[in-house]
């Protein structure tokens, strides 16, 4: 049997250090350097490298920040919208709000400091 291994997730970007602190404030991990860590020791090491090249499409894959787990409907965007306000305030960008359908409650998608796309889920 395969053991469970730990994972850090890298994103390349032009100011790791800036990226590295907006996302400590977004998830509330340590910083340290051009890495952020989770205090608990659960969540994964998320690390920022400076490449040269810029974003030039979506992402392939994307951060879900949980902040409504377990909520639905008004309630759950309602929370949705408030940790919205937060990180608009720590420089993310507002893209828009995916309604709950069949299958999916609510989400809002929005962007990093360096337009890297993720969703309050």
């Amino acid at each position: 049997m395969v053991s469970v291994k730990r994972i850090q997730v890298t994103f390349d970007c032009a100011e790791p250090e800036r990226v590295a602190r907006f996302w400590c404030e977004v998830l509330g991990y340590e910083h340290r350097g051009t890495a952020c860590v989770d205090p608990s020791g659960v969540g994964p090491r998320l690390y920022f490298q400076q490449v040269p090249e810029g974003k030039v499409v979506k992402n392939r894959l994307h951060l879900d920040v949980r902040v409504g787990t377990g909520l639905v409907g008004a309630e759950r965007v309602a929370v949705l919208e408030a940790e919205c306000a937060r990180l608009v305030a720590l420089g993310a960008v507002r893209l828009r709000l995916l309604p709950a359908d069949d299958v999916n409650e609510s989400c809002l998608v929005m962007q990093d400091v360096e337009g890297n796309e993720f969703c309050l889920d």
